[in-house]
């Protein structure tokens, strides 16, 4: 044990020196995952979707509508950008991309209202970004009914009710919705801490391939397993360790400005965020190892590792729930730690949930930790036989 602990040492000590004198680890250990992380930070500094450009076709140019598009234009998401003489420049400016809806005010609409006649407004969505679209329609639809509900509050009052009974006769079912974990519907909560991880996990899986695959490319494998004494756990311990915990301070800086500056609130343990930060990082370079022992080639195992990276997102189920996905791919969803670990993120970070209930979250990413011992004889043959030196 005090032999492989010395040539453990020794291949850490190589490493460390690998990473000084190469400025490619420095850009992918350091440089970029602090840019990506500022550049997201930046991104959704703002938390919610504001002021998106809308068009309205005042057919009626009276003085209540003008007070409903008014209305509209307070909304949080919604901005009155355009003001269109027909739907032939409202449908160029929607092709065009400058607008995202379409509002027609009908003629002879404050004439029906005042005259106790239905009437109605037209809103038309592009339908080509879900979040946006569904958030605008929400808004103009909470303005026309608010309007709506004005309107009638005003007729039920001549009639001699007070406020409080034409509430009650206007709304005889009043509904509370209480939004628990996200109340300001703030979309830096749940996307920053998903696209930093993200960025994370993707320079850990290439650092590390690129790290091992440079020793088959520069034809130094050899040289590498000689010094960590013959030994392939050696050597591939003593490499790994120096770029964990180098990935593990970056993810550090991660944390603090997910927390810090984004602002996104910590209800739960930070102890067990840390935990599963580390068993994030050492999934993915395991992941990454049986990879590149595997193909034995720099440049595909790079091409596989980041195409296998970025299907992460997708299964992760923050977009799409994994609860809706088609069965199988429920089940390919927990071939990737990613999914794992932003759920244990987002329970310790919004829900603040027990610290128990990650458990299950952390074991299965210490699951994908095992993975070299299924390739580790191959690592070992990679590494000593020339016919898989060379490669680009």
């Amino acid at each position: 044990m005090p032999g492989f602990l010395y040539h453990t040492c020794a291949v850490m000590r190589r490493e460390a020196t690998r990473l000084a004198r190469q400025p490619m680890y420095l850009v992918l250990m350091v440089i970029l995952p602090v840019v990506s992380f500022t550049f997201f930070a930046l991104l959704f500094g703002q938390g919610a979707i504001r002021n998106i450009p809308i068009a309205v076709l005042d057919q009626d140019n009276t003085t209540l509508s003008r007070k409903v598009i008014q209305m509209i234009d307070e909304t949080p998401t919604a901005l009155v950008a355009y003001g269109i003489q027909d739907m032939t420049e409202g449908e160029r400016l929607m092709r065009e991309g400058k607008v995202m809806a379409i509002v027609l005010v009908p003629p002879f609409f404050e004439k029906s209202i005042l005259s106790n006649t239905q009437t109605h407004l037209e809103n038309y969505v592009s339908g080509t970004n879900i979040t946006v679209n569904g958030l605008l329609s929400k808004d103009i639809q909470t303005a026309v009914t608010t309007f709506s509900a004005g309107i009638q509050l005003q007729l039920l009052m001549k009639q001699g009710l007070t406020e409080t009974q034409a509430m009650a006769q206007l709304m005889p079912v009043r509904f509370d919705k209480h939004v628990l974990f996200n109340p300001h519907i703030n979309y830096g909560y749940y996307l920053a801490p998903s696209f930093m991880p993200m960025m994370l996990m993707i320079f850990v899986v290439m650092t590390t391939i690129f790290a091992i695959g440079t020793e088959l490319k520069n034809a130094t494998a050899r040289d590498w397993l000689q010094t960590g004494g013959d030994s392939i756990w050696a050597a591939l311990i003593g490499k790994v360790l120096p770029i964990t915990a180098v990935m593990f301070l970056i993810s550090l800086v991660m944390l603090v400005i997910n927390f810090k500056v984004v602002g996104t609130p910590l209800n739960g343990s930070l102890a067990v965020i840390l935990v599963g930060t580390l068993l994030f990082i050492l999934s993915y370079q395991s992941i990454s190892v049986l990879i590149v022992a595997l193909l034995a080639n720099l440049r595909l195992s790079l091409s596989i590792g980041g195409g296998y990276s970025v299907l992460a997102f997708t299964f992760s189920g923050l977009t799409f729930p994994i609860m809706a996905m088609w069965e199988p791919m429920q089940w390919v969803s927990r071939i990737f730690p990613f999914t794992f670990y932003t759920d244990l993120f987002v329970d310790q970070m919004l829900r603040g949930t027990p610290w128990v209930y990650s458990l299950p979250d952390l074991c299965y990413m210490s699951l994908f930790i095992v993975l070299p011992l299924l390739c580790v004889p191959r690592l070992k043959r990679v590494a000593t036989e020339e016919k898989f030196w060379g490669r680009l």
